[in-house]
């Protein structure tokens, strides 16, 4: 029996019915829609409240189209998840599609029943990173991948919500002591977890692989005020909104200025101010939008402005530069790595040079813009697939 790949999709199950994929969802999305076109067996992994299920190509293109009844819930549902009917409905629709399932000590067992020794498993939404998991996976006879997507909350701690910081930890020192290989996305965030892994005790091998940024083809949306500037993400702390608030209360006669992206946490602050704008402000929020209206949004913007103080990756940036849009950001040197010459770089606290900035870009012509080429997911399976 040949090895096989198992791709873990706790998280993507967990987000059915919660509304737009996120960045990290987007990835373990990727990895399903490559798993399933390879000629390798695949297999896909779920926990649930009542343990873990094990899903063949059936069942992973069913989670990958969203064809699953969330509505069809079973008692085991109903009394796991009383205040979470989506995340019920979504592992009994997957119970239903199992080829196996077990409780959570039983998936050494598991594994073994259903795929050889020398088979890989990858882990790229932090899902199931714990000490005990990942010792019956290896015990079943599995190499062990994680893509870690940064270590923000152990570096920055202040950026991530209070109660996350703790957990976090001790799925990095469970990766630490059970991965066989750490893909990273960028070389800056591969020094930062590299360094972090190391106080935990151990360095896995480590491969760099950027994520592929596909870019939507535009889909038009209401034309906004013109001229008009886009920030694109979560609104929270780390995003640095209130830099753009501050920014816009200051201007005379101010552009437009699209905030698009959910509200988050611990930015209770930049929320009041949001909620006190009048009905005819420059600034406007826009949520609920397809991916192609964000595209068209941001393909006719005068620039992305992306005044964040820490990121892992900064996927919007990479969107606006394969529009042609110009993009000012935070001095950060994953940026730097990512973009290099396309942006303009800017200190978050010289609220003087981004003022000016936005007032220059206000004025300028669209019409002649350069593009650069994103990543594409081609080359970081290149990568990844021929270590794993």
């Amino acid at each position: 029996m040949a090895p096989a790949r198992l791709l873990d999709l706790t998280r993507l199950m967990s987000r059915l019915g919660k509304g737009p994929m996120t960045g990290v969802d987007r990835v373990e999305y990727a990895y399903l829609e490559q798993f399933l076109q390879l000629e390798t067996p695949c297999l896909g992994l779920v926990r649930t409240a009542a343990g873990f299920l094990l899903l063949d190509h059936v069942g992973m293109t069913a989670l990958r189209n969203g064809r699953l009844d969330l509505t069809r819930n079973d008692l085991i549902g109903r009394i796991a998840w009383r205040r979470d009917p989506a995340r019920g409905g979504a592992e009994a629709a997957l119970r239903r599609l199992a080829i196996a399932r077990c409780i959570k000590r039983g998936l050494t067992r598991l594994l073994k029943r259903h795929l050889p020794p020398g088979s890989s498993y990858f882990n790229t939404g932090h899902a199931n990173l714990d000490d005990r998991s990942l010792r019956q996976i290896r015990a079943a006879g599995l190499k062990i991948a994680v893509l870690v997507h940064d270590t923000i909350p152990l570096d920055h701690p202040r950026f991530a919500r209070p109660d996350s910081v703790e957990p976090f930890r001790r799925k990095m020192q469970a990766v630490a002591s059970h991965a066989d290989l750490v893909i990273h996305t960028t070389h800056t965030t591969r020094a930062q977890t590299e360094a972090q892994l190391a106080q935990l005790g151990r360095v896995p091998d480590g491969i760099t692989a950027n994520l592929g940024v596909p870019v939507a083809k535009p889909v038009a949306t209401a034309p906004p005020r013109q001229p008009y500037f886009v920030v694109l993400g979560t609104i929270e702390p780390r995003k640095n909104h209130a830099l753009l608030l501050d920014l816009w209360a200051q201007m005379p006669d101010p552009p437009g200025l699209l905030i698009i992206g959910g509200r988050g946490w611990s930015n209770a602050a930049v929320t009041a101010r949001l909620d006190a704008l009048p009905a005819d402000s420059p600034i406007q929020e826009c949520v609920g939008l397809s991916d192609g209206e964000i595209a068209f949004l941001l393909q006719g913007a005068q620039a992305l402005l992306f005044p964040s103080f820490v990121e892992g990756f900064g996927i919007p940036a990479l969107e606006a530069a394969a529009l042609g849009t110009p993009v000012v950001t935070s001095n950060l040197p994953v940026f730097q790595e990512l973009l290099g010459e396309f942006a303009v770089y800017l200190d978050v606290a010289d609220s003087y040079s981004w003022m000016e900035t936005i007032s220059r870009l206000t004025m300028a012509d669209n019409t002649d813009r350069r593009v650069q080429t994103p990543p594409q997911w081609a080359e970081h399976f290149r990568l990844v697939l021929t270590r794993m």
